[in-house]
């Protein structure tokens, strides 16, 4: 039996609310720490880096709610969402528009370079090497061509490498070079990459934005294509997580909220999502 987690994209309040939703199923005996598949995109992909190399979600939990002091923050303002929509008028070939996308993300004033990012990630991330027993996969898009990239073990590309090309938000932070191309945010081309679990037996997918936006497929779909053939739990924030994490996804000053409203939500899926996974 084959069994992936897909852990999806929304900022450093969906790495929040992901391990909260780890953390209370793991306590009810629900660990999807065993997955042999671990698919990240995003702030997914910088949890999926560590459970995919045995870290404790209990412990990445309450790391959650330490408070952000001098942690710098971003926001994803009305001027972010404006070039986004610009970007996608005129083609709505997925990838012209993420290739538009990318265009526009060269040309960004950020608050950071390439390399300070680079370091932030690096002084976040608890591991730096590939997990060695356990497939993980980082998503990432080429800046130049719009083409989907997904980083492995066997890719060559260190792993903090691929976590901060994931993780940049195209207008919000600088993409991030890698084999002499530039790439940004996976989640340009899906909110969680899902069908990259085609193949798998059964699936869990945490999901902090599952909307669709655009070309950019939302999550539903793909869960609904892969339940042709597998075993699907899609989980999505519920209305005390939304409220917690608010209307900025990268705002430090909302993870322990979204976190502790993952951990409330995590009681009401451990029977459904311990029915896909066992």
């Amino acid at each position: 039996m084959t069994r992936a987690l897909v852990l999806g994209g929304g900022g450093v309040t969906g790495i929040a609310w992901e391990w909260g939703v780890l953390a209370g199923l793991a306590a009810a005996g629900v660990r999807l720490g065993s997955a042999d598949l671990v698919i990240g995109t995003s702030a997914g992909s910088v949890v999926g880096a560590q459970v995919a190399n045995g870290l404790d979600p209990l412990e990445r939990y309450e790391a959650q709610l330490v408070p952000p002091d001098g942690e710098i923050g971003a926001t994803l303002g009305a001027g972010v969402i404006a070039r986004f929509a610009l970007a996608m008028v005129g083609s709505q070939s997925p990838q012209r528009v993420r290739q538009r996308i990318g265009r526009h993300a060269h040309r960004a004033n950020t608050q950071a370079t390439e390399a300070e990012r680079v370091a932030v990630i690096e002084s976040r991330l608890p591991v730096h090497e590939w997990p060695a027993d356990r497939r993980l996969q980082v998503t990432a898009v080429d800046t130049e061509t719009g083409a989907f990239r997904v980083f492995d073990g066997s890719s060559g590309v260190p792993l903090v490498l691929a976590v901060a090309a994931s993780c940049a938000v195209p207008f919000v932070w600088p993409p991030v070079t890698i084999e002499g191309k530039r790439y940004m945010d996976g989640g340009v081309r899906s909110g969680a990459n899902a069908d990259l679990a085609a193949g798998c037996e059964r699936v869990v997918v945490l999901a902090p934005m599952p909307r669709s936006l655009g070309p950019v497929p939302g999550v539903s779909a793909q869960v609904e294509e892969l339940r042709r053939e597998a075993k699907v739990a899609l989980v999505t924030p519920d209305a005390e997580a939304l409220e917690a994490i608010g209307r900025n996804v990268l705002d430090p000053a909302a993870r322990a909220g979204a976190a502790r409203a993952g951990l409330a939500q995590a009681a009401s899926l451990v029977d459904s999502v311990r029915e896909v996974w066992d």
